[in-house]
């Protein structure tokens, strides 16, 4: 079974992505970050994803701002809390440690991959403190950036607009990188039909699940006027665990930090001749989105 640890900011669609996680790999631990929500959110978020799955998994609380600037949120998608909309699941586990960069830093060898499913911060600062670091691991699966357009702002999507600086770093790193972006992660959408099944099933995973797509239904027909939501975080689990299912190409991706309108894009070379910058990561392009939707659905029975 693949060995991967978790750097996230739980988030809704971050909770689905550990529930898929723990089903298809061994999870060594989770890494938090601010981003979704603040860091004191999405680390008690993590922890109790845990206390839902009945995991020890031991959860590491990261970076509470971005490189440079002011920490962002989504709070208009996530809420609060980080996970509005669900129950909480009453439990009493605490925090491994403070120090997520040491713990990914202690990631014990090359057959680890790293699912980075929020800023890419904690991973910037441990590229910063041991830049051989990335060629000890298997490689990093990141839901970040876009192929196409933002969500943040016109270009730019959330992950790396909430600490470009730390997504440069990252992609200069020189590590084994697989990039999931918004191109790719809108392909995988929930429905209120699965929400009705969800709540069909007795077990508290699917109920968490259920209530989590219906508030995230909700709020995105606030949004956007539409009752689906993309369910982008399972996709960088997918890349790991089910690669198959995602078709990739190398490409030489760079982060644009000066833009007045483009801080934060991913620049993709897209250009079919005249490249002239080495790939750099592997951008996903396609997913079997029929496939990886039934994946999501078993690890709640």
């Amino acid at each position: 079974m693949t060995r991967v640890i978790i750097d996230c900011d739980p988030g809704h669609d971050d909770a689905i992505a550990l529930m898929l996680a723990h089903r298809h790999a061994q999870v060594l631990g989770i890494s938090t970050v601010s981003g979704n929500a603040p860091l004191a959110a999405t680390t008690a978020n993590a922890l109790m994803v845990t206390a839902l799955l009945d995991v020890d998994t031991p959860v590491h609380a990261g970076a509470a701002r971005p490189l440079a600037g002011e920490p962002r949120h989504a709070l208009v998608v996530h809420g609060q809390s980080g996970l509005d909309g669900v129950e909480r699941a009453d439990h009493r586990r605490t925090v491994a440690s403070d120090d997520a960069v040491e713990f990914l830093l202690d990631a014990p060898d090359r057959d680890v991959w790293i699912i980075a499913l929020g800023p890419l911060t904690n991973l910037a600062l441990a590229i910063e403190r041991d830049p051989a670091w990335v060629r000890r691991i298997a490689g990093i699966s990141i839901m970040g950036g876009s192929a196409t357009v933002g969500n943040t702002t016109r270009v730019a999507e959330f992950n790396i607009f909430a600490d470009p600086e730390a997504a440069a770093r990252v992609f200069l790193a020189g590590a084994d990188l697989t990039m999931c972006g918004l191109n790719l992660t809108h392909q995988l959408r929930t429905t209120d039909a699965i929400v009705s099944r969800l709540r069909q099933a007795a077990n508290p995973r699917a109920k968490f699940a259920a209530e989590l797509f219906d508030y995230l239904h909700g709020r995105m027909a606030d949004l956007i006027g539409v009752r689906e939501a993309a369910l982008h975080d399972p996709c960088a689990v997918l890349a790991v665990t089910h690669p198959q299912l995602i078709e990739t190409e190398p490409r030489a991706v760079d982060i644009e930090l000066e833009g007045t309108l483009t801080r934060g894009m991913t620049v993709v070379d897209q250009r079919s001749t005249r490249r002239q910058d080495p790939a750099n990561a592997r951008v996903a392009y396609r997913i079997d989105a029929g496939r990886a939707m039934d994946l999501v659905l078993e690890c709640m029975d």
